[in-house]
């Protein structure tokens, strides 16, 4: 099962190596890592999606919680949450390529930032199978470059990682 794991943690040098080893030393896959400080500059929040079992995920939320750099940590999966990636990609547009880029970018609510003799850039927002589904429309070979930010995510409601 896909998890979304959301790290509190202090903002300090060698605390995204401390966790992202706790992975590598147990042989998980890390699929997505973002992170940022946060409204307090003396805290960054981490944002990991992995797959595994539920109890594979415990282990590594019980090992995260030991780690002396993390304040506090949530998996977002286990409650109703909103998740959004960005995504760039620039994709040939040339002759009649171009309009449909264009039709293609618009049905998906993307917007061109980059416009080329030959090219478009366009940046598109939304969860991962929005994403996925726009380059599966595109026709491959009109893709030149895909650039993609990762996960981030919070909690519906009154839901709030904090101290």
């Amino acid at each position: 099962m896909r998890h979304i794991i959301s790290i509190l943690l202090e903002n300090e040098a060698g605390a995204l190596s401390r966790v992202s080893g706790l992975f590598s030393a147990r042989a998980f896959n890390i699929e997505s890592l973002t992170v940022a400080a946060t409204e307090d500059p003396s805290l960054s929040r981490m944002t990991i999606v992995s797959s595994g079992s539920d109890s594979v995920i415990e282990q590594i939320t019980k090992q995260l919680n030991k780690l002396i750099d993390v304040v506090k940590v949530v998996d977002l999966s286990e409650a109703p949450h909103i998740e959004r990636e960005l995504m760039l990609v620039k994709v040939r547009a040339t002759g009649k390529d171009r309009e449909e880029m264009k039709r293609i970018a618009d049905i998906f609510r993307g917007r061109i930032v980059d416009v080329t003799e030959s090219t478009y850039v366009i940046e598109l927002t939304g969860d991962c199978s929005k994403l996925d589904a726009f380059l599966e429309v595109i026709e491959h070979p009109l893709v030149l470059e895909t650039v993609r930010t990762g996960v981030c995510g919070i909690g519906r409601g009154d839901r709030i990682l904090k101290v």
